[in-house]
């Protein structure tokens, strides 16, 4: 058979793609390759090292675990990893030379953890500009700059950075993000009358990136663009000079003539209009495709079919829409079922598997589960 009994099929040249057009974009910003979450589903150890090979300067992530696979791998960018509890371990970054976002509360621990190796922390001071997540609000600034600087000069830490991240920017028109950028601004200054001077400022995720050149400072992370996905409603990955990286494949596992009135998978919710064909594609929720996105559309030798009934944990079922195909010699057992890809055979995209379970593009390929494996191209 040609097509994988299942499979999240990642094209590395889009990867490099992408990374390159962002180079272009935000230059003379630098780009940094955010790999979270194993690279928004895409496996974060081959997308870095193909980030890096085509520009990337820098690579982010959301929490030290995350991290330290990187370093463990031999990749010596510069490497920042964001978000922390009271349990992370703060000595395994700074030993790795892994950079640390720090809002505040993290600054006593991460002092400790420099201490006891008797190195110096990486910081990057994270400021809530009006996202109201992570971060120290303006108020709070003050009081954290004056330890900050006390830490610096000890030599017990470096800020590197200073940061913040947008609520609205993949909603260009909404006046907020310009809000965030002056808020932004403020910090730096406070922070610069506090004697701490952060060599890199980074505000601007993908959509700002591709809107805002006013954001890009000193650097820019980038994350669903860096896959070839778009973060602008209405416009399209090759509007943006973008390539989808994930094509998501497998092969139908079973095919059989029913009635009309046929009732498919749980609850019965689907009948079928007439006598038909149906064909059942062997992935499920278990494997990340959302439960509620009936209708979904699969690709399967050139004619996209959407999936009907509720989606198992295991398996979909699509309606072929034409009798006496198994019996006429046509089953369509064990060919190629794409869900979603770049387009290049007529498949459709992630946004339309994101509209069908109501949510949004990052969801769809971040939820696709290890059991389906990933097998890298390019």
């Amino acid at each position: 058979m040609n097509a994988p009994e299942r499979a999240a099929v990642i094209d590395l040249e889009a990867i490099r793609h992408n990374v390159r057009r962002l180079v272009q974009v935000a230059s003379p910003a630098a780009v940094m390759a955010v790999v979270k979450a194993d690279a928004y589903g895409h496996g974060a150890l081959p997308v870095a090292r193909a980030a890096l090979e085509a520009g990337a300067a820098w690579l982010g992530v959301a929490h030290i675990e995350e991290a330290l696979p990187l370093r463990a791998a031999a990749l010596t960018a510069p490497l920042l990893a964001w978000l922390h509890t009271p349990d992370s371990d703060f000595g395994a970054a700074i030993a790795a030379n892994v950079d640390l976002g720090c809002s505040g509360w993290e600054l006593p621990r991460i002092v400790a953890a420099a201490d006891l190796l008797g190195r110096t922390a990486r910081i990057h001071l994270k400021i809530d500009t009006g996202l109201g997540r992570n971060g120290c609000t303006l108020t709070e600034l003050p009081a954290l700059l004056a330890d900050v600087a006390r830490h610096e000069a000890a030599g017990q830490i470096e800020v590197v950075g200073i940061f913040s991240h947008l609520a609205v920017a993949d909603e260009p028109e909404r006046p907020e993000t310009d809000a965030q950028l002056a808020t932004f601004l403020a910090a730096v200054e406070l922070a610069h009358a506090a004697g701490v001077h952060p060599s890199i400022r980074h505000l601007a995720n993908s959509p700002a990136t591709l809107t805002r050149p006013d954001i890009h400072l000193d650097l820019v992370r980038t994350g669903l663009a860096l896959y070839g996905l778009s973060p602008l409603a209405g416009r399209t990955p090759a509007s943006l000079g973008l390539r989808p990286a994930m094509t998501l494949v497998t092969q139908i596992a079973h095919c059989k003539e029913v009635p009309a009135d046929q009732g498919v998978s749980y609850g019965l919710n689907y009948r079928t209009p007439t006598a038909t064909t149906l064909a059942l594609v062997p992935l499920g929720y278990a494997d990340g495709i959302p439960r509620i996105a009936t209708g979904g559309p699969v690709r399967v030798n050139g004619v996209t079919y959407p999936v009907v009934g509720r989606i198992a944990m295991d398996q979909m079922v699509i309606d072929l829409g034409e009798a006496g195909l198994v019996s006429g010699g046509h089953s369509l057992l064990g060919a190629e079922a794409v869900l979603f890809g770049p387009g290049d055979g007529g498949e459709a995209s992630v946004d339309e598997w994101a509209a069908a379970a109501s949510t949004i593009n990052y969801e769809v390929v971040t939820r696709i589960s290890p059991r389906v494996p990933r097998v890298y191209r390019g």
